[in-house]
């Protein structure tokens, strides 16, 4: 039986802003009023843990109350005829929850905690996380989120799964944040490759892009249309 073609997207802020959730590049480094050295560093959560879980909690419930659109939901539909893995920079779960089986989150889940002290034990969070909630292991829970100064323990699977890409999608992302950025230089050459985006991020003409340059959610549906001729 011929094999699905493997079909690799890389996801950024750009989808999920579309369902609602804001990031901290929409305001020149702040991010819903915060700034980012101040809640997203190791060195902020030794500072102060408790204006952390504080920012991560209220991101949870934006994202609790988000709802996956419809770029999230076309991506899903596509497990039918492709063997598709989303690698995402979010921290959200809604290519999960539009149905996408095959999910690589590079920077973390925030609905999931672990203790500060284990990077590698996860536990589902409930409604919160509050100083004094307690791991297993006697560390204090902190969200898993992989903040600015830390190590991504996702890159190297993700550099393996683009490094097997027949077709490959960069779609909302902005190119910025390394190690994630660096991914592009993985893909196989034969690849076809195809970026969305309102704002069209710098990609050396070498690569070879297709470019869409809208909305998510609208340049989706040019994609698909792309494919169909492949």
């Amino acid at each position: 039986m011929d094999r699905k073609p493997k079909l690799v997207v890389l996801t950024g802020a750009g989808i999920s802003a579309e369902s609602g959730l804001k990031t901290f590049r929409d305001s020149g480094g702040l991010w819903e009023g915060y700034d980012i050295e101040e809640v997203a560093t190791p060195e902020a959560w030794e500072r102060n843990p408790k204006l952390v879980l504080e920012f991560y909690n209220l991101r949870r419930d934006e994202v609790r109350k988000a709802q996956p659109n419809r770029a999230h939901l076309a991506l899903a539909s596509l497990e039918n005829e492709f063997d598709i893995t989303i690698i995402t920079q979010n921290i959200d779960d809604l290519h999960e929850r539009a149905g996408s089986s095959q999910v690589l989150h590079l920077h973390g889940l925030i609905n999931k905690m672990r203790s500060d002290l284990d990077v590698h034990r996860l536990y589902d969070v409930g409604e919160k996380i509050s100083i004094g909630d307690l791991a297993p292991d006697g560390g204090q829970f902190r969200p898993h989120v992989v903040w600015f100064g830390e190590a991504v323990p996702m890159m190297g699977t993700s550099m393996q799964v683009v490094q097997e890409a027949d077709i490959f999608l960069l779609v909302g992302t902005s190119l910025n944040v390394y190690p994630a950025a660096g991914l592009i230089h993985y893909i196989p050459k034969t690849a076809h490759k195809f970026v969305i985006d309102k704002q069209v991020p710098k990609i050396g003409d070498e690569l070879g892009f297709t470019i869409i340059e809208a909305p998510a959610t609208e340049g989706i549906e040019d994609f698909l249309d792309y494919i169909k001729m492949l």
